[in-house]
């Protein structure tokens, strides 16, 4: 007979052995864990020619991976894409960004007890085709010094467009910006269908140092079938109406009207034609022919023509996000020169700006922006009655 002490060992030992196998046998025939993540996607922004790389984990490497860019699946090209699992690290890496990379990313992770999939949108940023300076007091003082090379003693700019895309707002701004503060003298009507500027109004820009040389002129808002008549903006345009003229939607200014001034001067008519539309809107606006009407009057008068792009902040997530990056968002660049074959103004003329809408304190991007668009069509405007004073010309009737 065996000692007790080897019985009881043994005994032991074949338990032992026994709950093993059990344990193995179970872990066998167990289901992996579902598929979570313990990081996801973030969302990318990259530069043009710079690489993307997208990362997440899982909680566990039993897990099979697939891409979709924009709900489709995504078909790997080689040298552009690569795909790696590492572990429970999953990389997709994107090879020097394209604008054809930009859009919604999908990574599912799968196995047999189910599946768990996360998105982030890559935005692919151009390279920045024109340059803001975004420090206000160069420009600032730069305007508030300008000299008139002629005996004009200011320079008149005439704002014309659809109603409630932002013209008497302009104005709200540049005033602003020269008075430091915010300033809130024309009623708005942005998002409306109606205009709320009914007469024929004169705006001057001063601050604590004395006025700026140039002035902005509001007039009621452009319709399809109705408001502001092209009569009056090319009457307007050549100087013949006077301030505080009530505009007739059905009625022209006739030289019957005691706001007619027969014998306009230069320092009467318009020095720079500032056309304003939405850039959110670039697309439907449904009056263009009014508009480029206009512009050909201007234009057989020799008056330069500019386009402030407004609601810039509407047209591009990316600007909303940061006013400087304006000159990188392409579909700000998409819509200048859609604008710009509309109305047949160049690029190089038109102007995204920004006005005070929702913001309650002065704020320098937004300044900037609009002080660069002004500094130009300054010196446009200057050129324009520099050239109408040495050639001793007419004004067009």
């Amino acid at each position: 007979m065996a000692p007790s002490f080897l019985l009881a060992d043994r005994e032991t030992h074949i338990y032992l052995t026994f709950s093993l196998t059990l344990k193995q046998e179970s872990n066998m025939g167990s289901a992996p864990a579902k598929p979570e993540f313990l990081t996801v996607l973030a969302e990318k922004q990259v530069t043009h020619g710079q690489d993307i790389i997208l990362s997440c984990q899982a909680n566990t490497e039993d897990v099979t991976v697939s891409w979709e860019k924009d709900r489709q699946k995504l078909v790997c090209v080689e040298g552009k894409h690569k795909m790696d699992k590492t572990g429970k690290t999953c990389v997709l890496k994107i090879s020097k960004a394209e604008d054809a990379d930009e859009g919604n990313y999908t990574i599912t992770l799968s196995n047999s007890s189910g599946s768990a999939s996360c998105s982030a949108f890559v935005r692919i940023l151009i390279k920045e085709w024109r340059t803001v300076e975004w420090s206000q007091g160069r420009m600032l003082n730069s305007l508030k010094t300008f000299k008139i090379g002629n005996e004009v003693e200011e320079l008149r700019f005439l704002l014309y467009g659809p109603v409630g895309v932002g013209k008497s707002s302009i104005i709200n701004t540049i005033r602003t910006i020269f008075e430091g503060r915010q300033f809130v003298n024309c009623l708005a009507a942005a998002g409306s269908t109606t205009s709320h500027t009914l007469c024929y109004e004169q705006f001057r820009f001063a601050n604590e140092e004395g006025s700026f040389p140039f002035a902005f002129n509001d007039i009621m808002g452009a319709e399809k079938d109705s408001g502001v008549l092209t009569q009056d903006i090319v009457s307007a345009l050549k100087g013949h109406m006077k301030e505080g003229y009530t505009f007739n939607p059905q009625i022209p200014l006739s030289e019957s009207n005691h706001y007619y001034n027969k014998k306009p001067t230069l320092s009467d008519q318009m020095h720079c034609l500032v056309i304003v539309i939405p850039a959110d809107r670039v697309s439907i606006l449904d009056f263009m022919d009014k508009m480029k009407s206009v512009r050909g009057e201007a234009s057989k008068m020799g008056i330069p023509q500019v386009v402030f792009m407004t609601r810039v902040d509407h047209a591009c997530p990316l600007i909303r996000k940061n006013l400087q990056n304006v000159y990188k968002s392409k579909k700000i660049r998409e819509n200048m020169h859609k604008c710009s074959n509309e109305l047949g103004v160049p690029v190089n003329r038109v102007f995204p700006v920004l006005n005070y809408h929702e913001e309650t304190h002065v704020n320098e991007d937004i300044n900037c922006l609009m002080l660069d668009a002004l500094t130009q069509i300054t010196y446009w405007a200057n050129d324009y009655v520099d050239q109408h004073t040495s050639h001793a010309q007419p004004i067009c009737e």
